[in-house]
């Protein structure tokens, strides 16, 4: 099963050189229902009346409190540590569909059982002046039904990537988060660590010479049962998951926006775990400058992830490229001596820094990095992807 068809993203037109976590779905049907109907006019007049005092009151702040909304694997074993590290950002509420789970958090972080939420009464944050800013580790589908939400309750958000399943979703987040003059920050955090940092300031201090390709691949073997594998949670296969990290990469090291891109799609496992998404994706970006990047991503496979920069006057290896620990640097550059640097700081430190970032947005009024636009960049281009694939996002 493969599928095959080139895009170009200024048009729309085929182009000519081409040949062919937690939380409960119920909810996030209802959801999708009520964003498609939502215009930026009604969100402004909807979000005219929230407490905007919150906002003011996060600027008078040292730190900013956050509630976790979604108890999995990236917010328990990664981004509430790392808060534990920051003097800047502190978990002060939770949300989840389990309060056994909820309890047991709360007094490993001291927030007291007032603060713990369902996602029934997930809107009674709006009256928690503890809360400054929600993070959101929920499956895909629902980071938009939060995000709005969160957003009319007057909270800041930082949202997990993918942004969302649809570039549709993604465009209601930004422009919530608009109508309620708060702030939106996507989680990439490789924009914010500091290997990968130096990696885009050599190339844009031209050491490689005139970049002319890049390759990047990220995956590894998902399990059968995941609910990554369920289209209507995750909104796609390994291309939302491992592949957003090779696509954000290749944007963020030529601080370039795609041309072209032309994608692949395939299943080669037929045991039942690709019914609903792909298992590989190939895709091959043209910038306007004439970089061309190839990546591949998988749910097959382990692929450790990479990204290589190819230049007139040397080379740029980053492997591990998106790793939480240990990001390798390495170059080979004409006229330089050789060099190998690594991120000696543990996981979860990547986390922290990413955290502080926020929080230093907030209390100083500044727009973020990866905020809802750059996210939403992202959902466009995979979008094209899929098409390019004959597949389609929600």
């Amino acid at each position: 099963m493969i599928f095959k068809r080139a895009v170009a993203l200024s048009s729309g037109q085929p182009l000519s050189h081409g040949r062919g976590s937690e939380g409960g779905r119920g909810s996030v049907r209802r959801y999708r229902k009520k964003l498609m109907s939502i215009s930026r006019r009604a969100f402004i007049q909807t979000m005219a009346a929230a407490p905007f005092a919150n906002l003011i009151d996060a600027q008078e702040k040292d730190h900013i409190g956050y509630c976790i909304v979604g108890l999995g694997r990236i917010s328990m074993g990664h981004f509430m540590p790392g808060c534990l590290d920051s003097k800047k950002s502190r978990v002060v509420a939770l949300v989840s569909g389990h309060r056994d789970k909820a309890e047991k958090e709360a007094a490993k972080y001291k927030v007291p059982a007032g603060s713990l939420y369902s996602y029934e009464d997930f809107d009674k944050i709006a009256d928690n002046k503890e809360i400054d800013a929600v993070y959101i580790a929920l499956p895909n589908s629902m980071h938009a039904e939060y995000s709005i939400r969160a957003a009319k309750a007057g909270k800041h958000v930082l949202c997990e990537k993918p942004m969302a399943t649809s570039v549709a979703d993604a465009q209601a987040m930004v422009n919530a988060a608009r109508a309620a003059r708060t702030k939106l920050m996507i989680a990439y955090r490789c924009q914010y660590e500091a290997v990968n940092l130096e990696a885009i300031q050599i190339i844009k201090e031209g050491r490689l010479g005139t970049v002319q390709a890049i390759e990047s691949a990220n995956g590894f073997v998902e399990r059968a049962g995941e609910w990554r594998l369920n289209k209507k949670l995750a909104g796609g296969g390994p291309l939302m998951d491992m592949g957003i990290y090779s696509l954000n990469a290749c944007r963020y090291l030529t601080q370039e926006e795609p041309r072209y891109i032309e994608g692949f799609c395939s299943v080669i496992d037929h045991d039942g775990r690709f019914d609903e998404v792909e298992e590989n994706v190939s895709f091959i970006i043209r910038f306007p400058s004439g970089i061309v990047a190839s990546c591949n991503t998988t749910y097959g496979a382990r692929m450790d992830g990479y990204v290589r920069v190819h230049g007139s006057k040397g080379t740029l290896q980053l492997q591990p490229a998106f790793s939480y620990e240990g990001i390798k640097l390495t170059t080979h550059i004409q006229g330089e001596a050789d060099t190998e640097k690594a991120d000696k700081l543990n996981d979860p430190a990547q986390f922290t820094t990413m955290a502080d970032n926020f929080s230093d947005c907030i209390i100083n009024d500044q727009e973020p990095k990866t905020n809802g636009d750059e996210g939403l960049r992202d959902m466009k281009y995979i979008a094209e992807i899929y098409k390019s694939c004959g597949r389609q996002t929600f």
